[in-house]
């Protein structure tokens, strides 16, 4: 693995995180099984509301396909799955305390954390997390009546992450391109990678 720049908890924060994240969605797409077989190897997905049957199957295609898994707001679940976990910013999660511990290991699972903002940065510096899923960069089918950030504003809030940064809102292989840093291999400028759902359902 390449190194990088070590984070406050020892781990080496670089640009091995995964540079392309499907989400799930009750909506608009709820099981992302068939999505995540089209993931090339190295993405991640992570899953939120899925159905409490799909995780085990989730969990096992993910293996197979050589892909990071993370649960939103399941601390158990992730570490039953031997999956991360994903913190969402505006609604309550579980199990937190025990996955906070086991990230304390030889092998911590990777933690994520959504923002929307300084409050959700500032969240993700406090919980030393792995990276921060900020959003969103442009107008989204999910949430339509959120303003976007738009790529100033949104690369303004990165460079106050400290750690690598995922861009999230109206993403698709093209319009991703116009995302600033994407790619780079050292500091923590711009993007570390880019997640969807439409756009990579």
């Amino acid at each position: 693995m390449r190194r990088g720049k070590l984070g406050q908890n020892g781990r080496a924060w670089n640009r091995g995180i995964p540079p392309l994240w499907l989400l799930s969605d009750p909506r608009r797409l709820p099981d992302p099984r068939a999505a995540a077989r089209r993931l090339p190897p190295g993405s991640a997905v992570l899953a939120r509301d899925v159905a409490p049957g799909l995780l085990r199957p989730l969990a096992a295609l993910a293996r197979a396909r050589r892909l990071h898994l993370l649960l939103s707001g399941q601390g158990r679940d992730a570490l039953a799955l031997r999956a991360g976990l994903h913190l969402p910013d505006r609604r309550a999660a579980a199990g937190i305390l025990p996955l906070l511990l086991a990230r304390r290991g030889a092998r911590p699972p990777l933690l994520s954390v959504a923002a929307h903002g300084r409050a959700g940065i500032a969240r993700a510096r406090r919980l030393r997390a792995d990276l921060v899923i900020l959003s969103p960069v442009f107008p989204t089918a999910s949430h339509p009546d959120a303003p976007a950030l738009g790529l100033l504003r949104w690369a303004a809030l990165a460079r106050r992450a400290g750690r690598p940064v995922v861009a999230l809102g109206g993403l698709t292989s093209c319009n991703s391109r116009r995302l600033p840093g994407l790619g780079r291999l050292s500091g923590h400028v711009g993007a570390a990678g880019w997640a969807a759902i439409g756009g990579l359902a």
